[in-house]
């Protein structure tokens, strides 16, 4: 990998290859990171990812679950049972009744 930083008064790329390390602006070498361009020291690395961080759940699996609201009123498809038990839920929790 080759720092992809862009050196303007020499005009070309620095395509050193010595610590190169992934960056959101490309590959930069230890010059050309994002603290070294501002004139600040580098953080020190961190323990990378949470062990958790791949089992945490996505949005996505909270968008799929079904509103008893929506469902009840027909907002959202459902099978005609889940429709039934969806509008007897928002009943018994509209007169005061939870099962």
């Amino acid at each position: 990998m080759n720092c992809t930083h862009w050196i303007g008064a020499e005009r070309r790329h620095c395509h050193s290859t010595k610590d190169v390390r992934p960056y959101l602006t490309g590959p930069c070498c230890p010059a050309h990171t994002p603290n070294a361009l501002k004139g600040l020291p580098e953080a020190p690395p961190g323990p990378g990812m949470p062990a958790a961080a791949w089992t945490t759940p996505s949005p996505l699996n909270d968008s799929r679950v079904h509103d008893a609201r929506a469902v009840a009123s027909g907002k959202r498809r459902s099978n005609p049972q889940a429709y039934r038990a969806a509008q007897a839920a928002v009943d018994n929790h509209q007169n005061g009744t939870t099962s």
